[in-house]
């Protein structure tokens, strides 16, 4: 298995225990469907879908839902979750890397903090751009690397070895400079929203436990630092006093960033 093989095969485990986040995510899929516009009949496809929070959403408005997660534990998590919303999504497991998808065949594209996670955003949002129709939305949810998510990644990234082959950082996906460079002229008018999403937490130990046990990066880290306790204890140290600013009436706040754009191109009629 080659560097890359391995780093996404790492990457599939590592977000299993990801399904506590669910709760906290789920009012923040309202708000990307509502950022993409999103409209009964509207052919949908949710990349790196977790838990499905935005699939089920969207399914709910009567959009037809197609979603997609690297995960298979996490996918069978969505499953139940549209059981109980009696809704229907076509649920695959893969990888936004090579989709398995026609090109053109859906309307719009959401990601909600997952695409972020691709080694090579370059074939991810081609390969996103690809199975999206001419004139079709993309949107997604990130987090900017000067807000609290991408301050603690960055943190968790200097007591980490680095990636294989240069691979970039996820928080790159928060900065509008990039997200446009990275777009091109594969799209137009590309709209920003900035949105905060509330976690709760009884102590900076409490959120800290919280990330610890369903942060995918965060629990390969803390295997490696479990060999170094001293090292370990320095990283707590430094994550609780990133975090200390963003914490006040139990609540801690995590800003991040929405995005939609526009496909460029004409749809044929339909």
């Amino acid at each position: 298995m080659d560097n890359l093989s391995q780093f996404k095969e790492m990457q599939k485990q590592s977000w299993v225990h990801f399904v506590p986040f669910e709760a906290i995510t789920t009012p923040e899929a309202a708000r990307l469907v509502d950022h993409a516009r999103l409209a009964k009949g509207m052919r949908v496809l949710d990349v790196a879908c977790g838990t499905g929070v935005v699939a089920i959403t969207a399914a709910r408005l009567g959009a037809v839902v197609t979603a997609i997660d690297l995960t298979p534990q996490l996918l069978e998590r969505a499953r139940e979750n549209a059981r109980l919303a009696q809704v229907q999504v076509d649920w695959h497991e893969g990888d936004v890397e090579s989709l398995p998808f026609e090109a053109g065949q859906f309307d719009a594209v959401l990601s909600q903090f997952g695409h972020i996670f691709a080694p090579r955003p370059e074939v991810a949002i081609a390969e996103m751009l690809r199975v999206l129709k001419p004139g079709g939305t993309l949107a997604f949810s990130t987090w900017p690397p000067e807000f609290l998510v991408g301050q603690t990644g960055a943190l968790a990234a200097r007591y980490a070895p680095p990636p294989p082959n240069g691979i970039p950082t996820p928080m790159l996906w928060g900065d509008p400079k990039v997200i446009e460079q990275r777009l091109g002229s594969g799209v137009e008018n590309i709209a920003f929203r900035r949105a905060t999403m509330l976690v709760p937490a009884l102590s900076l130990a409490h959120f800290r436990t919280n990330v610890e046990r369903a942060a995918g990066p965060i629990i390969k880290l803390l295997e490696m630092l479990s060999a170094d306790p001293a090292r370990l204890a320095s990283f707590r140290k430094e994550f609780d006093s990133v975090v200390a600013p963003y914490f006040a009436d139990n609540l801690v706040r995590q800003d991040y960033l929405m995005t939609s754009a526009r496909k460029t191109g004409t749809s044929p009629q339909r």
